[in-house]
């Protein structure tokens, strides 16, 4: 057996052009951190590092999603007539708390965003966390006075109520679901003998 050296410069063609192999590192996290306590901002709750990061991050991501559909860079001289036409606000509930989002616009008003759709008011992670606290036991008023006391959400009870009614309805369709009229089932048996100098 042969030993085999891969370069670097090998594994850097291999690898994609964007291929980050960690997106945060260590020294990066310890600088948001550090600066953050600098300036006495907390890490989590209203107006937390958390929160300020999670509104960048989906700021930036829409930004994107606007930049590909009308396929030219915020600035740029457009190809085609549709251009960007400002932002509007708009709070979505996450696991952080509310978050208050500049959702670009363009100016035919074709552009629907994928990662907080058209009349999305919460992340997918919210919606589990109701259904968890729902399947613990918790009242709808429950659920909506700790996601008030712990991130800052008002989810109010008729948001919740349509939450876990989702759930339900999806398990009774699946209770209700016609069955065929035939299942083909196959058994299988053996015998297991012990031999021993020839004999059973």
């Amino acid at each position: 057996m042969t030993d085999v050296t891969v370069s670097a410069e090998a594994v850097a063609e291999v690898q994609p052009s964007g291929f980050v192999p960690e997106v945060l590192d260590d020294q990066l996290i310890s600088q948001l951190v550090d600066r953050a306590k600098a300036d006495g901002i907390k890490l989590t709750g209203q107006g937390g590092l958390l929160q300020q990061l999670t509104k960048r991050i989906l700021e930036s991501a829409l930004e994107g999603e606007i930049t590909d559909h009308l396929g030219h860079e915020k600035h740029e001289k457009a190809g085609s007539g549709n251009t960007r036409n400002g932002t509007r606000s708009k709070t979505v509930v996450t696991e952080v708390g509310p978050v208050v989002l500049e959702v670009p616009r363009d100016r035919e008003g074709s552009f629907e965003p994928q990662i907080i759709k058209k009349r999305q008011r919460r992340l997918t992670g919210v919606d589990e966390m109701v259904l968890s606290l729902s399947a613990r036991g918790l009242t709808h008023g429950e659920i909506s006075a700790h996601l008030a006391e712990v991130y800052g959400a008002e989810v109010s009870k008729a948001t919740i109520s349509t939450i876990t009614d989702k759930v339900i309805d999806g398990m009774n369709e699946w209770q209700n679901r016609p069955l065929d009229s035939v299942y083909p089932v196959l058994f299988i048996d053996c015998v297991h003998v012990k031999l021993r100098d020839g004999k059973v």
